[in-house]
């Protein structure tokens, strides 16, 4: 039988918006898309980079209550709110799936709010970390 396991963070936007954080089926994992406000203090850094590590904190916490991590991931979908910023956010989303390499989409749309800087979106699949992985490139010409 399946099983599905949704994830409440008690944020207001949860409960307005009538959504979860997450939601697990079987194996499969969704994270909603997740801005960079701290969980604790309910603030958002100005500082780009600072608000990416966030990002990435709030979804790693999120995918920790069902007992996966970033090396699960195998789909990602990185919001950010001004194309000059792409490069920097791209390097630190470079550094944190290093190995990981998932699927991604980059595109840079108006997010909900003009504090936010970027926004993260990830499809996990539990287990994925510890798969047999092969690589295929397809392009060979250097």
């Amino acid at each position: 039988m399946t099983k599905i396991t949704k994830v409440k963070t008690g944020s207001k936007l949860e409960e307005i918006s009538s959504y979860s954080r997450l939601v697990c089926v079987d194996n499969w994992i969704f994270v909603s898309n997740t801005a960079g406000r701290n969980p604790d203090t309910k603030e958002i850094p100005e500082d780009l980079l600072e608000q990416t590590h966030q990002v990435f904190s709030n979804v790693e916490a999120a995918l920790k209550t069902v007992g996966a991590s970033l090396k699960d991931v195998v789909m990602s979908r990185v919001f950010i709110q001004n194309p000059e910023d792409t490069h920097t956010v791209m390097a630190l989303v470079g550094e944190k799936f290093r190995g990981v390499d998932p699927a991604t989409t980059v595109t840079c749309p108006p997010l909900g709010s003009s504090i936010y800087k970027m926004e993260l979106e990830v499809t996990a699949y539990r287990g994925a970390s510890s798969a047999k992985v092969d690589v295929i490139h397809t392009n060979t010409a250097k």
